[in-house]
């Protein structure tokens, strides 16, 4: 429940409830099944995702139905509807269009006495993304996560996503990503994705920066 505070004095008091809401022994309990999780992936790679992926997803997969196909990309448009679609690319041109007016610029300057002072900025090779999946559709997440790589010039952008049922990712999240510039799209969720981004498995590969929100378990495994 939101509470509105009208004293300072009152702070105090509700930041200590907040504080108590999570116990410490959840907390613990939390970040050893996400440590074990992590070591797991970071050991045994795609062994481990899939396992993961049976056990809290309930879902069987194989290694070679981890990446989404061109198919399913490309059958993606004609499960939306479109208005939606043109929803979609409005929002792109307008988060694309806003990011490239915050676009660092390198530059050089020649002082005296053969000084040269500069500042360069490069992208980064791989950003991975997480996007979170369940019943909810997050189509604004990936537009707002990946746009700014694609506008920084990342060259390979990685995505991540839970699937639903019969390994199925909500259509709207897919066009979404293509109309970002991401073709690479993998159905696997919760922290052992988190993993697999991190350290790369015989599949995925390992990224640079990994954005994107979650759950605890996710949040966790970002550490």
């Amino acid at each position: 429940m939101l509470r509105i505070l009208y004293q300072q004095a009152e702070a105090p008091a509700e930041l200590q409830r907040i504080a108590s809401r999570t116990s410490h022994d959840v907390a613990l309990q939390q970040e050893a099944a996400v440590k074990e999780i992590v070591t797991a992936v970071k050991q045994s790679g795609d062994k481990a995702l899939l396992e993961f992926t049976e056990k809290f997803d309930r879902q069987t997969i194989s290694r070679s139905q981890l990446r989404v196909s061109s198919a399913e990309l490309d059958a993606a448009y004609q499960q939306i509807d479109q208005p939606l679609l043109q929803a979609i690319r409005l929002a792109s041109r307008h988060i694309e269009a806003f990011h490239r007016q915050r676009m660092p610029k390198s530059w050089v300057q020649f002082s005296e006495n053969d000084v040269v002072l500069g500042k360069r900025y490069t992208p980064v090779d791989r950003a991975g993304l997480y996007v979170p999946g369940g019943r909810a559709s997050y189509p604004s997440t990936v537009l707002m996560n990946a746009i700014p790589a694609k506008v920084a010039e990342v060259p390979r952008i990685v995505m991540v996503t839970p699937m639903g049922q019969g390994l199925k990712i909500n259509p709207a999240v897919l066009v979404a990503a293509q109309e970002a510039g991401i073709e690479e799209i993998y159905r696997v969720g919760g922290a052992q994705a988190i993993a697999a981004l991190a350290y790369g498995t015989e599949t995925i590969p390992a990224v640079d920066v990994i954005t994107g929100p979650g759950n605890i378990y996710v949040t966790l495994a970002k550490k």
